[in-house]
C-alpha cells in the first residue's frame, strides 16, 4: 500500500506509459532474467495469464501441435487451447521433463513450441538440473522451436536456479515471470522476454489485444522492487514458504492411501499419490465436506491421468495450525472414501 501511495504521486504517473512498459521495469525485469537479456527484450504485460495467452497465439499457428508437460499447470492447457492448439503431452519423472522424450515428441508431432516450468513444475514440484537445462535447449534448438519457460515460482523459491533464458544465446526462449503471486493478486503485471522474429510478433500480439499495461500499477511495481523492502519481502516470504512446506509434507506423511511424490525447493504446493482403488473425485468432494480444499490431479492432464493424484497447497492456511488441522480432515475424508 505504501508503494503504491509514492507510486501515484510520482511525476506522470497517470499518463500513458510506453507500449511495450517503463523503461526501468524492462531493465528489472531484464537484471532478474540474466545472462545477455537486455531492456529491449523485455514487454510488460497484464500478469503472467495473459504472456502466456500472447506467447502461444505469437508462436503457433491455430490447428497446429503444442508440446507441454504432463502433468502440467491447467491455465496453459487453456491459453493453448484459446489459440485454437492441439496440447500433446511429453512425460516428466522426478526431475522434470526427460530430454529424451522431449526429442521423441518433437520429431512424431512435428511442433515447434514447447511450454515448461523448469523451477518447481506446477503440480509435481520438480526442478530441472543444470544438465537437463542444457539438454531441453539443445533439443529445442534442433527441432528449430520454441521453449516458451514459465518461470512462475522464481520468487517463491529461496535460491532459485538460473532460468533457461539466462543459457540462450540463438531466441529460443520466450521467458515468462510475474509480480502478481509474489506482491498481490490485484497486481497484473508481468514480463514476456524474447528476441528476434518471436519478439515482434508479441509486441504486435500485446498491441492488438491489449495496448498497454496501465501506468500506475507499473509504477507501483517499480517502486515495491526497487525499494529495500523488496529483499526484506523476499526473505519474509522464503522463511514463511520453507516452514510451511516441511510441516505440510511433515503432516501429510502419516497419511494411510497417501504417497507424496517430493518436496520441493519452493513454490506454494506439494503434489500427492492416492491409492490406486480410490476414487480422485470421491476424495476431493469428501475433503470438501470436511472444510478441506484440494485440487484433482485430473485437472493438470492433457489427456487421461495415470491415477488418483492431489494438489495440495500450504499458503492459504492463514498459520500453522489450521494447516495442520486440514491435514487431519483430509485424513479424515480419505478414510471416508477408502
Amino acid at each position: 500500500a505504501a508503494a503504491a501511495a509514492r507510486a501515484v504521486k510520482r511525476p506522470g504517473a497517470w499518463s500513458q506509459p510506453p507500449l511495450n512498459g517503463l523503461p526501468e521495469l524492462r531493465r528489472w525485469f531484464a537484471t532478474q532474467a540474466g545472462g545477455d537479456v537486455t531492456a529491449s527484450d523485455a514487454l510488460i504485460v497484464s500478469g503472467g495469464q495473459a504472456a502466456l495467452t500472447h506467447a502461444f497465439r505469437a508462436l503457433a499457428a491455430p490447428g497446429t501441435p503444442v508440446l507441454v508437460e504432463t502433468p502440467t499447470y491447467p491455465g496453459a492447457l487453456s491459453a493453448a487451447r484459446a489459440a485454437g492448439l492441439r496440447a500433446t503431452a511429453v512425460p516428466v519423472d522426478r526431475e522434470g521433463v526427460r530430454p529424451d522424450l522431449l526429442a521423441e515428441a518433437f520429431a512424431v508431432t512435428g511442433a515447434r513450441v514447447f511450454y515448461c516450468q523448469p523451477t518447481v513444475h506446477n503440480p509435481t514440484g520438480a526442478t530441472l538440473s543444470p544438465q537437463r537445462r542444457e539438454q531441453v535447449l539443445q533439443v529445442a534448438r534442433a527441432a528449430g522451436a520454441f521453449v516458451i519457460e514459465d518461470d512462475y515460482a522464481r520468487y517463491l523459491t529461496p535460491d532459485a536456479p538460473p532460468p533457461l533464458v539466462s543459457m540462450d544465446r540463438h531466441g529460443t526462449v520466450v521467458y515468462v515471470a510475474s509480480l502478481t503471486k509474489i506482491l498481490s493478486p490485484s497486481l497484473r503485471v508481468a514480463t514476456v522476454i524474447a528476441r528476434g522474429p518471436a519478439a515482434t510478433r508479441l509486441r504486435a500480439s500485446q498491441l492488438v489485444e491489449s495496448f498497454f499495461v496501465a501506468r500506475p500499477l507499473q509504477e507501483t511495481a517499480l517502486e515495491f522492487v526497487g525499494s529495500p523492502a523488496w529483499r526484506r519481502h523476499l526473505a519474509a516470504v522464503h522463511t514463511e514458504i520453507t516452514t510451511r512446506r516441511d510441516a505440510l509434507a511433515a503432516a501429510l506423511a502419516p497419511l494411510e492411501d497417501l504417497e507424496l511424490h517430493l518436496v520441493p525447493i519452493g513454490g506454494m504446493h506439494l503434489w500427492v499419490r492416492l491409492a490406486a482403488h480410490l476414487d480422485e473425485a470421491a476424495v476431493v468432494q469428501s475433503a470438501r465436506q470436511y472444510g478441506v480444499l484440494v485440487s484433482p490431479g485430473s485437472m493438470y492432464y492433457p489427456a487421461e491421468p495415470p491415477g488418483p493424484r492431489l494438489r495440495v497447497t500450504h499458503l492459504q492456511a492463514t498459520h500453522l495450525a489450521e494447516l495442520a488441522e486440514g491435514v487431519r480432515r483430509l485424513g479424515q475424508a480419505l478414510a471416508n472414501t477408502s
